[in-house]
């Protein structure tokens, strides 16, 4: 505790400085336990080894871990109160497409945050890190938050400058979501033939799904994902844009 308190004390650097001022733009109060924030936009392609025993590094993936937790329930306390008569399936599927990674990756731009995470530029280059490394930093950043400020400040902050600044949830309540079933219904009712080609290639520790969409034998729209799912859906959406039919 003491060890906080002097680390609260301490002069900021000039850098620290800098980053105070970001982070005060991106959260409305000055932060005063800048350790925290630093190592919540610390990737781990660019942290040190603390612990050589157990392989622990000086990244944002604890606080990670506790900004998820976070974020999870205050987003389902929102969703309760907001639809009181909707039931757990409902309000389950909004929460995951407000916490979705792709959702989580793209606030954190909206926020600025991409601009002062510290990661490995090469990173990018893995898919799977690509669609999360933001994401990822955002929830990190939510950590750090309720351990600088408290929890009050943290739901203030996930309510106030994500929920109803960054995220329309009435828009995303109605939002369609299974294109691929969509596709396969519009062309079933207009005697299309589909095909949605799968594979798969390796992407460093991880496996890249990719899907193509082929109309009368023709390529449509194609995606590449970690989950096959997922490649499916965006395939099946872009081929739905493609065709004008996304009003369908």
């Amino acid at each position: 505790m003491l060890g906080q308190i002097l680390s609260m004390l301490r002069p900021k650097t000039a850098d620290q400085r800098i980053l105070s001022s970001k982070i005060k733009a991106i959260t409305g109060f000055s932060p005063k336990r800048m350790n925290a924030y630093e190592q919540a936009l610390r990737h781990h392609s660019v942290s040190k080894s603390i612990r050589s025993s157990s392989g622990s590094k000086d990244s944002n993936e604890r606080l990670e871990f506790l900004g998820d937790a976070m974020l999870n329930s205050i987003v389902a306390e929102y969703l309760f109160k907001k639809y009181p008569f909707k039931d757990e399936g409902f309000l389950t599927q909004l929460r995951s497409k407000i916490v979705s990674r792709e959702s989580l990756n793209s606030l954190a731009i909206k926020l600025n945050l991409n601009q002062i995470v510290e990661y490995d530029k090469k990173a990018l280059q893995n898919i799977s890190l690509r669609n999360s490394i933001f994401g990822n930093a955002l929830e990190a950043f939510i950590g750090a938050i309720f351990l600088d400020a408290g929890f009050d400040v943290c739901k203030r902050f996930i309510i106030d400058n994500l929920l109803r600044f960054h995220i329309d949830v009435d828009k995303l309540e109605i939002t369609e979501t299974n294109f691929k079933g969509r596709l396969l219904e519009h062309c079933q009712k207009n005697n299309i033939p589909i095909e949605l080609e799968a594979s798969d290639f390796p992407d460093g520790k991880s496996k890249i799904y990719k899907v193509v969409v082929k109309l009368n034998g023709e390529t449509k729209g194609a995606a590449e994902h970690l989950s096959k799912k997922k490649a499916e859906q965006i395939a099946a959406q872009r081929t739905f844009e493609m065709l004008g039919l996304t009003s369908e």
